[in-house]
């Protein structure tokens, strides 16, 4: 299983940290290495720079003349030909509809992704759910006193972000209702980390989803 509904959204897992989130609109964050044919989007949202985030290359397969690319400042550069809303941490913003706001996303222990750069986690609300895709992050205290999130998307890879166990380890604190693991089987982690995590989490329903083939 590669999509989970809940209500009316449809979550699809691409690989890695890209997701299409399907309702009323199309939505897609940090589109990496995705096949062709997809349907356009009418919002992508971009994490951070880094090239398995933001990439242009990915955003022109999905892209249409109405597409708005949410994105961190530094991406702005990588992303000249698009139609781009710039965001920093800790706002709320809304476009087309949608509300959303963002919290730091940054390494704790490590220093692939420092506060100081201004990356961002998602907290996406459609129709009443809310839904958080991490980014590029350890197990910040921002994230573990989240509230009320009904689905999280988190690294659970290791190396560059938090691994299976500090991601369960947050699941654990803020409660989502619904945890799916990310960020493993193409630059670092395993579907053993998606697993494990799992069986870590004691209270949100952990879904682990295939994702798409190309």
């Amino acid at each position: 299983m590669n999509t989970l509904e809940y209500k009316s959204i449809k979550i699809t897992w691409l690989g890695h940290a890209s997701f299409q989130i399907k309702d009323k609109l199309v939505i897609y964050i940090d589109p990496y290495d995705i096949p062709e044919g997809l349907e356009k989007a009418d919002i992508v949202f971009v994490t951070h720079e880094h090239y398995d985030h933001c990439s242009p290359s990915d955003i022109k397969k999905i892209f249409k003349e109405d597409t708005t690319v949410v994105a961190t400042e530094d991406c702005i550069s990588k992303l000249k030909e698009f139609k781009i809303f710039p965001v920093v941490p800790n706002k709320s913003y809304e476009i087309k509809g949608i509300k959303f706001s963002t919290i730091p996303a940054y390494n704790i222990n490590k220093m692939f992704h420092t506060k100081t750069s201004n990356w961002v986690g998602y907290i996406i609300e459609i129709d009443g759910v809310r839904i958080f895709h991490a980014g590029d992050t350890d197990a910040t205290p921002e994230i573990k006193s989240l509230k009320d999130i009904d689905i999280a998307l988190l690294p659970v890879g290791g190396t560059y972000t938090m691994d299976y166990k500090e991601a369960a380890d947050a699941v654990n604190t803020f409660k989502p209702k619904i945890a799916i693991p990310m960020h493993y089987g193409k630059i670092v982690g395993s579907v053993e980390d998606a697993e494990k995590f799992k069986e870590l989490v004691s209270e949100s329903e952990v879904v682990i989803l295939e994702p798409l083939k190309k």
